[in-house]
């Protein structure tokens, strides 16, 4: 062992929502070695989602988002280490490298990497003006130009970016979203889902523009110049005192590639979260994991995935691995609106429509031969647990039925 036959040493790599999952499912499940988070980030294991929405608007403050505070942590004998970065993991020694040359052994290793935020490739995209939103930090500095009447540009029309839309419009920003596919959240709904948010935003004031490519930004030559302007495809020409980047995350998976650990789109890991190294688990975003619901691999970032699974990791360390099991799901909250989504609808055959998408509250049902393989809710609690159960059996159930909102939704569960 690291430092005694007694006192064996986990080390977790990362601060976000999995590596504290981990830490503190380890404290739960009754491990008494030293338990360590290494985290780039000064500020304490905090909950991200809260950032693009109650964060941003000056809602809530920055110790509601934090997992744990440090006198937890110091209860539950969790040693947080924040500002340190990873260099290097030396496998056959069992050690990390940390970026002040100094090591950190270690007898079971986590890695709960996480994402980055994805990068504009355009000269001008590394002005001060241009920002992203991943982390305390970025909201800090959009929060400092976020003043009534300035103008925001949004580029990406994802959970994020619509999002951020929804929050600084309702604070006075003029607000634009640019989204080069043809609609906002193509990747993961349908055209008809995506045209109800579309519309809800301009309803708001939001100048929403889908299907349009940036061409350059305008701004001065001196190095600390800010974009002024953003050229589309089509000849306009857009104003801008700021801009808030949102095109996606990539998983950081250098330090494990570097490591010798499969990497593919994501840290290979097996249903009990074991990456290639019987030593080493990994959990949340970072992870391409096989999904039993989905019938394939896949790297999800969700806030619940990154729980659960670091939920399994913690079992995994402790010598009691269980197959993890996820039906996917997601959420977002736009204006009033809280839209919940759970399995994945890549492949349906059918769409169901439970209300009316001209009203703010209905559903959609995916199915595919028949069985229920996805949802959709908007400003529908109720209907999303019940299609939570259903989506997670797979439901064979009658689309006249799913429609008919005559037709309590719990009475299509099967019996158990």
């Amino acid at each position: 062992m690291s430092e005694s036959a007694a006192t064996p040493v986990y080390v977790v790599i990362g601060g976000g929502q999995a590596g504290a999952e981990i830490a503190s499912e380890l404290r739960k499940l009754g491990f008494a070695g030293r338990v360590i988070i290494v985290g780039e980030e000064t500020a304490l294991p905090y909950k991200r989602p809260p950032l693009s929405k109650a964060y941003l608007a000056g809602s809530v403050s920055a110790d509601s988002l934090y997992m744990m505070q440090q006198p937890a942590l110091d209860k539950a004998g969790i040693e947080y280490r924040g500002g340190v970065r990873v260099e290097q993991i030396d496998r056959e020694a069992k050690q990390l490298k940390l970026i002040d040359g100094s090591r950190l052994a270690y007898d079971k290793l986590a890695l709960a990497t996480g994402g980055r935020a994805r990068e504009l490739k355009i000269p001008g995209a590394d002005r001060p003006n241009v920002l992203a939103l991943r982390t305390i930090e970025d909201v800090e500095r959009i929060r400092a130009r976020a003043q009534a009447g300035q103008r925001a540009v949004i580029i990406g029309g994802g959970f994020i970016g619509l999002e951020v839309a929804a929050t600084l419009v309702k604070q006075g920003l003029a607000v634009t979203v640019l989204e080069g596919l043809p609609r906002v959240l193509a990747r993961v709904t349908v055209p008809e889902i995506s045209a109800f948010f579309e519309r809800v935003h301009r309803e708001a004031g939001v100048d929403l523009r889908t299907g349009v490519q940036i061409t350059s930004f305008e701004f001065e030559a001196h190095p600390d110049s800010a974009v002024t302007h953003i050229h589309l495809s089509d000849h306009s020409r857009i104003d801008a005192d700021f801009i808030v980047v949102g095109i996606g995350v990539i998983p950081n998976t250098e330090l494990a590639e570097t490591a010798g650990l499969v990497v593919d789109n994501g840290i290979v890991v097996d249903d009990c979260t074991r990456t290639s190294d019987p030593d080493i688990v990994a959990a949340g975003d970072c992870t391409n994991h096989p999904n039993e619901f989905l019938g394939r691999r896949v790297r999800l970032e969700s806030v619940q995935n990154a729980m659960e699974q670091g939920r399994a990791a913690a079992r995994t360390l402790m010598g009691k691995p269980e197959s993890y099991k996820m039906v996917p799901w997601f959420w977002s909250d736009q204006y009033e609106l809280k839209l919940q989504m759970v399995g994945i609808s890549t492949g349906y055959d059918q769409l169901v429509i439970r209300g009316d998408l001209a009203s703010r509250s209905f559903a959609a049902f995916y199915l595919h031969d028949g069985a229920l393989i996805a949802a959709d809710t908007v400003s529908r609690p109720l209907d999303f647990m019940i299609a939570k159960k259903l989506v997670g059996l797979r439901a064979h159930v009658d689309a006249a039925q799913l429609a008919d909102e005559s037709v309590a939704l719990k009475t299509l569960v099967p019996a158990a």
